[in-house]
C-alpha cells in the first residue's frame, strides 16, 4: 500500500502531537486495599499518580476509570480534593467512567469529575455512612471466657464487641455518623447541585446506570473510549496511569494478610451483589 502526501501541506503536520487523554484507574476498596497485597486507594499512595495524570504529556483531559464499593470517608475526601485541586491548577477537565460500581466513597470519588458517565448496569449512589460489627459477650459468657480490659477514660473501649452494647455508645456513634453524612451530602451538592432532580438522594439508596442519570447523580450513559474519541478525535492517544500491584500479586502469590483483607473487601463488594476483582 502506497501512502501519498499532499505536497501543498506543511511537512510539520506530520509531526503534530496527537491529543492525549490520561486514564487513571481507581479500583478497589478505599483506604484498605493495600492489605490485599494490591494497590492502596489512599491519598498518600495515589498522590504521585494523580500528579502525573495531570502534568505528564499535557493531556487534554483526565478520565477516571472507577470501580469501587467505597471505604474510608476521609481517604475518599482527600483523593477527590487532590483531583479537583490539580484539575483547576492545570485547567484540565476530568471525566469519570463508572464500571461495575461507584458507591459510597466510590461515588465520592466520582463527584471529583466534571461529568460522570455510567454503563446501563453500573451501580451508583449509596450516599450514607455505615458501621458494622458483631457482639461476642454472650459467646464468651457461655464458654466461661473472661476478658480483661483496663483503660484510663471510661469511653476508651467504646463499642467494644466483647461487652454488652451501651445506649450512650450507640448515640455517640450516630452523632459521628451524622457529621460524616453531612460532609458527604455537602460534597455531592457542591459538585452536582444543579443536576440533582430529587431531594431524597441521600438515604443510602442505590441506582442503576440510566436511573442514576435520570435523578442527576450521573450525566450520561457512555463508555470511556468512544466518549473520549467523540470529544478529542478518533486518533486520541490514551495514556494509562494506575497503582502498582504489590510484590506478592505480581508474583502470583497471596499476600500475608490476604485472608483477613480479602474477607473485608468481599463483604463490601457483596453489599452490591458483586465479587471483588
Amino acid at each position: 500500500m502506497v501512502t501519498y502526501i499532499d505536497s501543498m501541506k506543511s511537512p510539520l503536520t506530520l509531526f503534530r502531537r496527537k491529543n492525549s487523554v490520561t486514564v487513571l484507574r481507581l479500583e478497589g476498596v478505599i483506604g484498605g486495599a493495600s492489605r490485599l497485597g494490591g494497590p492502596a486507594l489512599s491519598d498518600v499512595a495515589l498522590a504521585p499518580l494523580i500528579e502525573a495524570a495531570f502534568t505528564r504529556g499535557k493531556p487534554k483531559a483526565v478520565a477516571l476509570a472507577l470501580n469501587s464499593p467505597g471505604g474510608s470517608p476521609v481517604q475518599s475526601s482527600l483523593i477527590a480534593a487532590r483531583i479537583r485541586r490539580l484539575a483547576d491548577e492545570n485547567a484540565v477537565p476530568v471525566f469519570a467512567f463508572v464500571e461495575d460500581v461507584a458507591a459510597s466513597g466510590g461515588y465520592w470519588l466520582a463527584t471529583a469529575a466534571d461529568r460522570i458517565y455510567v454503563d446501563e448496569s453500573s451501580i451508583i449512589g449509596s450516599i450514607g455512612v455505615i458501621s458494622a460489627s458483631f457482639g461476642f459477650h454472650e459467646f464468651l459468657s457461655r464458654n466461661g471466657i473472661e476478658r480483661r480490659v483496663h483503660t484510663a477514660g471510661e469511653d476508651k473501649s467504646m463499642l467494644d464487641p466483647f461487652r454488652p452494647e451501651r445506649e450512650e455508645d450507640v448515640a455517640r456513634l450516630k452523632r459521628l455518623q451524622k457529621v460524616i453524612h453531612g460532609n458527604f451530602i455537602s460534597q455531592v451538592r457542591n459538585r452536582r447541585g444543579a443536576s440533582l432532580e430529587r431531594d431524597d438522594l441521600f438515604s443510602g439508596d442505590i441506582w442503576l446506570g440510566r436511573q442514576g442519570v435520570e435523578v442527576g447523580l450521573a450525566d450520561a450513559v457512555g463508555h470511556l473510549v468512544p466518549v473520549m474519541q467523540g470529544m478529542f478525535g478518533e486518533d486520541v492517544r490514551f495514556n494509562q496511569v494506575r497503582p502498582r500491584r504489590g510484590l506478592f500479586r505480581r508474583l502470583g502469590l497471596p499476600g500475608v494478610s490476604d485472608a483477613i483483607g480479602g474477607m473485608e473487601a468481599a463483604a463490601l463488594w457483596s453489599r452490591f451483589g458483586l465479587q471483588a476483582p
